[in-house]
Order: structure tokens, then C-alpha cells, then sequence
């Protein structure tokens, strides 16, 4: 019986063994030997399976215990390895005795370089008893005695910085300088790192914060005045009581009295206070003790700001000479901003997005100074900083209409900044006038670049390559470039080729308009007409005060390097932090970007964590 083969052949399934015995004879050789085996074979039987009967020559094995190997294998091996070894030794002590050429790191950019002078300004602004690292040779021991003379509440007011190229302290440019270094370090810390500045500017900022808290009590939860004013400056009527502007002195030789001025009512500088306590307590979150007394007296100075409401300038003649504020509610939105993001309390960022606060600080009116981040006006810094939250956090609902109107904008002042829109004139050389003109333009510039480049990168760290202008949409490089322009205008790139910043580059201003740096350190005591020699001379500075950035040039690009024009050569505390920012901002690769997340660190989640499942149900 057949069946059919798959293969397409018959197939045998009959059982019976049709094989013959020549057949079997044949194909003995395909037995299977271990069935043989079982038993005896004869002599014929063992010879099919042993082959030849010939002696034959016994291989030699090792055993390895775990296996048996060839012995001649085993040689190869173990000498293949060995001799691997020695020539892979050979090639590594060759390369390490052989001679190479290092490939030397990129140098420095300019913006770093400058970076390292502008910071060093800040030392030589310091009042009180100095730091042995301090490193400005011509700088000593000086106003250690501020408020012990007096009527004010404060007795113990020495430290600080001197504001400008005289030896008075005003708390309100200085408070600004301060949120601006915070600011910048919150943003930046890794660039600053990689500078090797982060110690130093940390440093730089701790110096002023130290100060303001001996400004005001700040262990108490509730104040009722602050220390605004070290030092007078008051000239009016020709009058010739020696103070900080009348006489031509050293600080370390000063020797008349140094009058406090206390405020009861200053809603805005107790909200800028309030602002550089704030920040700078997220720049030292890790000293847990410092921060956290930070923190405290920036709620202190809030409170006080909020329920004394009145400009620390109206009450104070030389405040309104020399740095007049013309309202509070920018102070407010800023502080309350900064609050939030140091303290996560909510209430401080209802207050921040109150949109009758929004209006009174100017928000949707705009005019002719709108865009312009100064010491006077923060209503552009606070509306980049609340864009900040909206970009990375987006609250949502209550926050978002007035978030969506700050960010909005936010847009609309960087397209102010671009040469297209004609919103400021330029000066030839190409430096934008967002002071309309009028002396003392740098301060202005450089805090422009900084929120420029900043809020370039916050739009790359979320991932959007640019914004509106109108129908028109433009990259984050033009900001960038922007930044870039108005800097490199401030470090050489313009008609005269001159640094504003003292120490950059070849050519930059000697006659700085600064008590300290014109006056020789010999041993001699000037007295306050005995300096005006030095003040009049038009020999160059006998100490150089580096990293400072001068007042800066006409609207026509001119510039008098004479130490009697301040309006030319007088650098200033804010105009300094504007620098840093920018300067900190713009150096290294674009690729660094800010910091996205340390400045939320106090901020809870924006939403509750979703409730665990349900247990599964059980009949």
C-alpha cells in the first residue's frame, strides 16, 4: 500500500522489510556504533569502527577543569594574549612619552573679558571697612562711623556702595543695582560659573544686601521708617557747607559730618528694597539662614511700602534733585513680583496681576519713556519678568488675561528696540537714544541689551523661534544682534573707537569723573578745597578705576574726556549692574541660556496632584 509522498514521490507504508542482505551488507557503515556498543563486538566489527589497526600518535590535551582544550591551542592562545599585551603597553607608553602638541582653549570672548573688569567697579564703590580680597590697591577703610552722628534710628549705617563718583549713598539707584545683579545671577548663574565671577558678583551683591538690612529693623514684622540717604549733596544757593558734592575728597579722608536721611513715607523705595531683599534671597537659597532672613525683610519693607503710601522723593530735596521718582506703582508690580517668585505665596502675584495696579504703573498707556528699564521706571523689567511665568508656568485662570496682556507687551517693546520701527532715534554710529537726547545715555542702552538678550532666551528655552511684530515675524538672533550692537557700541565699535568702559581695550577714558580715582594715594590728607587741584587738573587719573562705565556720549557721538563734566565721565552704580547683565547675558555660546527653573524654586505646583485611582472593586 502507498501513500502519497509530499515531495510528490509515492511513499512505502508497508511494514514488512523488504531490504536484502546484500542491502544490509552495504550499509553496515550507517549503524549507529553507540547501539553496537552494548554488545561484544568481534575483531571485524571493532575494526569498521576503529579504522586502521596502525599505531597512531596520541594527541596531548589540557584540562582546564570546566573543559579540555587542545594543548598546542591552549599555547597559541595564552601566547596571542601575551604578546597583545606587551605591544598594547608599548603603544601606551609611547603616546604618553611621545610629545604633543595641546590644543589650546578658545580665548575669551570680549563680553567676558569686559565682564571681569565691570564687576571690579563694584569693589571700588565700597563703603566701610573692606575686605582683604577686596583688590583695588588705592581703596581703603572709610565712613565707618555713617549714622552714628545724628538723628536717625539706625546707628550702625556703615557699608554699602557710594553711588557715583562722589561718596553718598542713596538707597534707591543702589537697591535697583542690586535686583539687577540678582536678577542676572538667577538667570546666568552657569555663565557666571564658567567666567569664574559667580563667588564674585554673589559676593558683589551680599556687600549691599548686608547693608539695606541695617537700613530699617528687619526682625520685626512691621516698620514705620527706613534709613534712605547717607551723605548730602546739596549745592543750591551757592552754599559752601562741606558735603559729599562741595568738597573734592578721598573717602578715606573724609571728615565732615555725614547727615541720614530717614523716610516714613516712601512706598517706592520700600518696594525696591523690598525687590533686591527678594531676589537676591533666591541667589543664596543655598545658605538656607541668610535667605530666609532675606526673605523676611522683604516682606517687612513690602508691608511698610503698602500701608505708608507716598514717593521717598517728595520729602526729600536732594532725593528730588538727584534721583526724583515719579510714582510707586512700578515699584509695586516689580516688588510684588519678586515676592512671589522668592516666597511662592500667592497673594503677592494677585497683587502683581491686579490690572488697576497694571494701569496706575502705566502699563497700557505707554508715552515717551515706555520700554525704558531705568532705575526710575520698572514697568518693563516687571512685565519681562511676569512674561517669564506665562512662557514656562502658564498659570491659567485668574492670571492669564493680564499675563497674556504683560507678554503681549513685552513683544511690542522689543519690536521698539529694532531700527525698522523708528520708535528711538540713533545716533549715527548707530547707538539707540532711548533717553531722547539727553546726557547720561549708557545706563539706558545696556539695560536695554540685557532684557533684549534675555527675553531671546526665553523664547528659545520654550522653544519658539521668534515673535510678532505686527503681520511680520521676526527670529531671536535679531534681538541678539540688537544687544550685540548697542554692546560692542559701548566697548569700541563707534566714530571716536573709544571703551566707554575704563580698562577694555587701548583707548578708553582717563579723566573719570570720580573723587577717589583722581586723588593720588601719597600719604597726604587733602581737605575738602585742597582736592580741587585734582579735580581741575587735566592730567589723567592717577588711578585707574576699572570696569567703569562712564556716563557716555552726545547724541551726536561726541564725547569730552574732562573730569568736570559728569554729564561725560561720571559712572554710576546702575548703570554698572545694566552692564553686568548685559555683559553676563551676552558672553560665552548662544547655546548657554538661562536658567529655567531656579527662579520657581519657592513656588509650589500650579496644580494638585491628581488623586490616586480608586482600589479595584471587590463583589
Amino acid at each position: 500500500m502507498y501513500g502519497r509522498d509530499p515531495w510528490g514521490g509515492p511513499l512505502e507504508i508497508n511494514a514488512a522489510d523488504s531490504a536484502t542482505d546484500d542491502d544490509r551488507s552495504r550499509n553496515l557503515q550507517d549503524f549507529d556504533r553507540a547501539a553496537l556498543s552494548s554488545r561484544p563486538l568481534d575483531e571485524t566489527q571493532q575494526s569498521w569502527l576503529l579504522g586502521p589497526t596502525g599505531e597512531q600518535k596520541k594527541k596531548k590535551y589540557v584540562d582546564l577543569g570546566c573543559i579540555i582544550v587542545s594543548r598546542k591551542i591552549f599555547v597559541w592562545t595564552v601566547g596571542t594574549l601575551l604578546v597583545s599585551a606587551v605591544l598594547a603597553g608599548l603603544i601606551t607608553l609611547i603616546v604618553k612619552t611621545v610629545p604633543r602638541h595641546k590644543h589650546a582653549h578658545a580665548p575669551p570672548d570680549n563680553y567676558t573679558l569686559a565682564l571681569h573688569k565691570a564687576l571690579m567697579f563694584f569693589n571700588a564703590q565700597r563703603s566701610g571697612k573692606l575686605p582683604k580680597h577686596n583688590n583695588v590697591s588705592w581703596r581703603g577703610n572709610s565712613c565707618t562711623h555713617d549714622g552714628k552722628e545724628g538723628d536717625s534710628i539706625m546707628k550702625d549705617l556703615s557699608g554699602g556702595y557710594y553711588d557715583a563718583g562722589d561718596a553718598i549713598k542713596f538707597n534707591f539707584p543702589m537697591a535697583f543695582s542690586m535686583t539687577m545683579l540678582s536678577w542676572s545671577v538667577i538667570e546666568y548663574s552657569g555663565k557666571y560659573e564658567a567666567a569664574g565671577e559667580l563667588n564674585h558678583v554673589k559676593d558683589v551683591i551680599k556687600w549691599g544686601t548686608d547693608y539695606f538690612l541695617k537700613t530699617f529693623n528687619h526682625t520685626a514684622d512691621q516698620i514705620d521708617r527706613l534709613a534712605a540717604q547717607v551723605g548730602s549733596g546739596d549745592t543750591s544757593g551757592g552754599s559752601t557747607t562741606p558735603n559729599d558734592h562741595y568738597c573734592w575728597t578721598r573717602p578715606e579722608d573724609i571728615d565732615y559730618d555725614r547727615p541720614v536721611v530717614d523716610c516714613s513715607s516712601c512706598s517706592d523705595l520700600a518696594a525696591e528694597m523690598a525687590a533686591a531683599l527678594a531676589s537676591a534671597s533666591i541667589v543664596f537659597k543655598d545658605n538656607k539662614a541668610y535667605s530666609q532672613k532675606l526673605v523676611h525683610g522683604a516682606k517687612t519693607l513690602f508691608r511698610f511700602s503698602r500701608e505708608q503710601r507716598g514717593r521717598y522723593s517728595a520729602g526729600s530735596a536732594e532725593a528730588a534733585t538727584f534721583y526724583n521718582s515719579t510714582g510707586y506703582w512700578d515699584e509695586f508690580l516689580w516688588g510684588g513680583a519678586w515676592l512671589y517668585y522668592a516666597t511662592g505665596n500667592n497673594s503677592y502675584l494677585q497683587l502683581a496681576t491686579a490690572p488697576g495696579l497694571a494701569k496706575h504703573a502705566g502699563a497700557f498707556w505707554g508715552g515717551p519713556d515706555y520700554g525704558v528699564l531705568s532705575w526710575e521706571n520698572k514697568l518693563t523689567g516687571a512685565q519681562v519678568l511676569l512674561s517669564r511665568l506665562r512662557l514656562f508656568l502658564s498659570p491659567g485662570y485668574p492670571y492669564e488675561e493680564i499675563l497674556r496682556t504683560f507678554h503681549n507687551q513685552t513683544s511690542i517693546i522689543m519690536c521698539s528696540y529694532l531700527p525698522i520701527f523708528n520708535s528711538f532715534n540713533r545716533t549715527r554710529g548707530g547707538l539707540i537714544q532711548l533717553n531722547h537726547g539727553r546726557p547720561q545715555p549708557l545706563q539706558y542702552v545696556v539695560n536695554a541689551a540685557f532684557l533684549a538678550t534675555l527675553f531671546s532666551d526665553y523664547l528659545d528655552a520654550a522653544d519658539t523661534p521668534g515673535w510678532y511684530c505686527g503681520p511680520n515675524f521676526y527670529s531671536t538672533d535679531v534681538l541678539r544682534d540688537f544687544a550685540k550692537t548697542q554692546i560692542d557700541y559701548v566697548l569700541g565699535k563707534n566714530p571716536r573707537k573709544m571703551s566707554y568702559v575704563v580698562g577694555f581695550g587701548n583707548h578708553f577714558p582717563k579723566r573719570v569723573h570720580h573723587r577717589g580715582a583722581s586723588i593720588p594715594k601719597n600719604k597726604v590728607k587733602y581737605n575738602c578745597k585742597g582736592g580741587w587741584k585734582w579735580r581741575d587738573s587735566k592730567k589723567a587719573n592717577p588711578n585707574v578705576i576699572n570696569g567703569a562705565m562712564v556716563a557716555g556720549p552726545d547724541k551726536h557721538d561726541g564725547f569730552r574726556d574732562v573730569r568736570s563734566n559728569y554729564n561725560y565721565t561720571e559712572p554710576t552704580l546702575a548703570g554698572n549692574a545694566g552692564l553686568v547683565a548685559a555683559l553676563v547675558a551676552l558672553s560665552g555660546e548662544k547655546g548657554g541660556g538661562i536658567d529655567k527653573n531656579t527662579i520657581f524654586s519657592a513656588i509650589p505646583p500650579m496644580f494638585p496632584t491628581p488623586p490616586p485611582p480608586p482600589a479595584p472593586w471587590k463583589p
